[in-house]
């Protein structure tokens, strides 16, 4: 074996044991996707939110493609062949869901409704809101692609590319297309995206 696929090996070995559990995975996914739907479940038990679970994924297209997604990644990291493959496709044909394998996704995330595509050496973190027809990828000719750290929220259609971090709590608008840097704490929007800034806010009393 030569060393560039020793290489490819340790980086697919790597990747599989951060892929987190299933179970665990779809609860913290089911809370935080119930709570931007009004219905908080901070002192539920695990029960009452495996019941929301699967009634999210009953009601909507995204939440399943996301939970088949978690299903796909779990199989992967236990080296279960071919069903994996399956998986991922059905979650494209259900809600054009596309996550690449090389794509680590913390358990708590908001994918809504669907027609999202991840793919490269990404990360998202935990707490993460990704709304429809956002693209998170890469610049050729490098694999490395963005990390989206926690609680960030990415607007309907933006595209996040390369690799860039954006930082704790940062929004992205809509559209906005995002090719450096974003730090904590910061709205971004535009072609390519910038920092907005509300004149209007920082006059006011108390702005900052």
């Amino acid at each position: 074996m030569s060393d560039e696929n020793a290489e490819i090996k340790a980086f697919r070995k790597m990747v599989r044991a951060r892929h987190p559990r299933f179970l665990t995975a779809v609860l913290a996914d089911a809370r935080l996707t119930s709570l931007h739907r009004g219905r908080p479940l901070a002192d539920a038990s695990p029960a009452r939110v495996l019941a929301e679970a699967l009634r999210l994924a009953w009601e909507s297209d995204g939440f399943l493609a996301q939970s088949i997604y978690r299903a796909k990644a779990r199989l992967q990291g236990l080296g279960v062949p071919i069903l994996p493959r399956i998986l991922h496709r059905l979650a494209i044909s259900i809600s054009g869901l596309y996550i690449g394998d090389p794509v680590i996704v913390h358990p708590g995330v908001h994918l809504a409704h669907g027609q999202i595509v991840i793919d490269g050496i990404v990360e998202v973190h935990p707490g993460a809101t990704i709304f429809p027809f956002v693209t998170i990828g890469l610049r050729a000719p490098s694999m490395v692609g963005p990390t989206i750290g926690p609680r960030v929220t990415i607007g309907s259609g933006a595209k996040v590319i390369g690799a860039v971090t954006v930082g704790e709590l940062a929004k992205i608008g809509a559209n906005a297309v995002v090719l450096a840097d974003v730090p904590p704490r910061t709205t971004v929007v535009g072609v390519p995206a910038a920092e907005h800034r509300d004149d209007a806010a920082e006059g006011a009393p108390g702005g900052r």
